[in-house]
């Protein structure tokens, strides 16, 4: 069944054209890798999924009904992501890291659109908060101060939040990026466990390598989609020259695990 569907969806910045009739479609309880380089249309897509930014042209549904429009349409992207259907994990966070909250308090902000009229954590709340907390290994530090974390505790707190949310669709943009090994570890794992309870994932990497442990299809963009497939197939030496503008070299192990990737620049 499908959960997201994106229907020739074009976004413009101004004159400047960012996404050019991206389609595709995304089914439940499926982990897909989102990948190409920087300024490809990536953090794009993403924000045209959350309604950040409106389309030029096309549609997106998730879960069949319609999150957005043509030109100027945001308001039903923003209700969806305020039912709780989509989630955002961005790279980084733009917070004042020396601002005196509680990791806790950080992931309890998932449950905001549950709560009452007295704007207060029920039962339910702080167990999902629990729970999250539990999955990403910090409930040992759910009283610390989110600044005093290191980078790969923070990703996982800002993953937990996510989690705790409900969410049916995450977006995870770069969720590797600068955290340690035991954190990334544990962020695959939590991804697939997601998967395995009919979450859909969509995650943004660089990291080649690690993307062929554990998704279950990926997308390579550049400005456009060039292709939909299994991670292998869409990871083939011949992909990626057209995504990164690279040739792909037998050599010692790099992002791709196996190969090394280099310049094309001045190669016959």
């Amino acid at each position: 069944m499908s959960l997201l569907t994106c229907d020739n969806v074009h976004v413009n910045y101004g004159p400047v054209r960012a996404l050019t009739g991206a389609s595709f479609t995304l089914g439940a309880g499926r982990i897909c890798g989102l990948i190409g380089m920087n300024g490809s249309g990536k953090s794009t897509l993403f924000k045209a999924i959350m309604g950040v930014v409106p389309m030029h042209v096309g549609s997106i549904t998730l879960d069949g009904q319609p999150v957005g429009g043509n030109r100027g349409s945001r308001g039903k992207n923003a209700d969806h992501h305020r039912a709780g259907l989509v989630s955002y994990v961005p790279q980084s966070e733009e917070i004042d890291w020396t601002f005196p909250i509680s990791v806790r308090e950080v992931v309890s902000m998932g449950r905001y659109r549950n709560l009452g009229i007295t704007r207060r954590l029920r039962a339910a709340d702080r167990a999902a908060v629990d729970e999250a907390l539990a999955r990403v290994e910090l409930t040992d530090l759910a009283d610390r101060q989110i600044g005093a974390l290191s980078g790969g505790q923070r990703k996982r707190a800002f993953v937990a939040r996510a989690i705790a949310q409900g969410a049916q669709l995450l977006l995870l943009d770069e969720p590797f990026a600068g955290v340690d090994k035991r954190s990334e570890a544990m962020l695959i794992q939590v991804i697939e466990q997601l998967r395995d309870e009919g979450a859909t994932v969509l995650v943004s990497t660089h990291d080649l390598a690690t993307l062929r442990q554990f998704a279950d299809e990926a997308l390579l963009l550049r400005g456009e989609i060039l292709m939909h497939d299994t991670p292998e197939k869409v990871l083939a030496p011949e992909n990626l020259v057209r995504a990164f503008g690279m040739e792909v070299d037998a050599g010692a192990p790099v992002a791709t695990g196996t190969t090394t990737i280099s310049s094309a620049e001045g190669k016959n």
